[in-house]
């Protein structure tokens, strides 16, 4: 095979990668992957090494490397119509359709998709819809979004400002005005250690409803979160929570978003994290799962309470002023309409939640004992170890130890990719929603043995 030996340079020189230490990088002092391909949970790079993806690309990987429905999809669709813009009515069948195919998916009270290309321009189409919102029901004041600590968001303007997490706030200006922060719901991580899961939930809870008293709930617009903080650390939230934060919310008339761009179409085995928690929100984010990645595509999967209010805004102001070049590519919703046919053909919502449980058992029966190991945890197909320097009393490593990264590193020796989590030293696992239980099996044998080599 014809090779070219100067794209390793090119890559230091020319590629500006995305959360990467540039000058380490540029310098040739970190090291590069080139990915080749992939089938399965597989994926190999251009030197033939091949790596099991534990961690599905960035969740989002989620019917598996190679699938040829979904590229046969995506060529039929570039064959036949490559592009045509959504705005004034105009749309594809793949759009249509699959615009179809969510709505039949997500809660019943949710049935109208707006289409973007990533979840973070996904959740900046959902802010100005919430502005949008209020200032048609008169309410100009009623602008701030809460998000919460640790979650994430994206990393614009806007969903930078949403994502609590200190690394994309550091030297960019961030966070906007208009976003305030309350609580994680990161029982571990608690700062009273007699608290219960539902003291921890109600804990919560009281300190949102305090944070809106303050501000004025005549402010407040939205609370965004996922149904399982992420990026964050990949923490389910506590017994009772959800109930808990719905109530304030409700009593203070603010709308819901759900950030379900990781736990969308099945990673929790069920089709959305909010069916899964018993929320209801007002408008759901997805992304990711959508096309499992094979092309770029997001949504706003918006409720009837919500929508009737557009509608009145575009018969007081005319057509509504928000799109995207992109919306609705025909591409990606081919890819769409495919991957959402592949994960319901194959039974991969309830593989996730089986196969998940499986990892999660056996992870921690491997390592929840371990004197390092603070906990085991996970939803789903979703979990997280999180290491301590002393189990018995919570004392986390210093930041500069980069334990975390280090097992990380130990594992992907191995063969087997894990993500070092920010703001922690805790390992991720979010496979692709395809994996068995002996694939399972090697992920938690060479994560034990990762462990050991990097901690004894």
């Amino acid at each position: 095979m014809l090779r070219n030996d100067h794209l390793d340079q090119w890559d230091h020189d020319h590629f500006f990668h995305p959360s990467t230490h540039l000058g380490q990088f540029a310098r040739s002092e970190a090291p590069n992957r080139i990915i080749k391909g992939g089938e399965g949970v597989y994926i190999r790079d251009r030197e033939g090494v091949q790596l099991l993806d534990a961690f599905a690309g960035l969740y989002c990987v989620n019917v598996g490397y190679g699938r040829q429905e979904i590229a046969e999809a995506i060529a039929e669709q570039a064959r036949e119509l490559a592009y045509y813009h959504s705005y004034v009515g105009h749309g594809t069948e793949a759009s249509i359709t699959l615009a179809k195919m969510i709505a039949d998916r997500a809660p019943a009270h949710l049935n109208h998709v707006y289409f973007g290309l990533s979840g973070s321009d996904a959740n900046e189409t959902n802010v100005k819809l919430v502005w949008y919102y209020n200032n048609i029901l008169g309410r100009p004041e009623k602008k701030k979004i809460i998000s919460r600590w640790r979650g994430y968001h994206g990393s614009g303007l806007v969903t930078g400002s949403l994502t609590g997490l200190e690394l994309f706030h550091k030297k960019f200006d961030l966070p906007l005005a208009q976003v305030i922060h309350t609580d994680a719901p990161y029982y571990y991580r608690r700062g009273d250690a007699s608290m219960s899961e539902q003291q921890f939930s109600d804990h919560c809870a009281a300190e949102l409803d305090a944070l809106i008293e303050r501000e004025g709930a005549d402010t407040i617009a939205a609370f965004i979160g996922e149904p399982v903080l992420g990026t964050g650390g990949i923490v389910p939230p506590p017994e009772g929570y959800w109930n808990a934060i719905q109530a304030v919310l409700k009593k203070h008339d603010i709308l819901l978003i759900a950030d379900e761009v990781v736990t969308g179409f099945g990673r929790l085995g069920s089709m959305f994290g909010s069916d899964h928690y018993g929320m209801e929100p007002d408008i759901i984010t997805i992304a990711k799962g959508l096309t499992s990645a094979y092309a770029p595509l997001s949504g706003s999967i918006i409720s009837d309470k919500v929508w009737k209010v557009l509608e009145q805004g575009t018969d007081e102001n005319g057509p509504i002023g928000h799109g995207w070049t992109y919306s609705a590519h025909p591409i990606g919703a081919a890819a769409g309409v495919a991957n959402l046919e592949l994960i319901d053909r194959l039974g991969l919502v309830k593989n996730a939640g089986t196969s998940g449980a499986y990892l999660n058992k056996a992870m921690r029966a491997a390592l929840a004992d371990h004197p390092k190991v603070g906990e085991v945890r996970g939803e789903g197909m979703l979990c997280a170890v999180e290491f301590v320097k002393d189990k018995d009393d919570r004392v986390f490593f210093d930041a500069s130890e980069k334990v975390g990264p280090s097992i990380a590193a130990a594992l992907l020796g191995h063969g087997v990719i894990a993500r070092a989590m920010p703001q922690g030293d805790i390992l991720g696992f979010a496979p692709p929603l395809c994996l068995t239980e002996i694939e399972a099996d090697a992920v938690v044998e060479k994560t034990l043995r990762a462990v050991t080599e990097v901690l004894d």
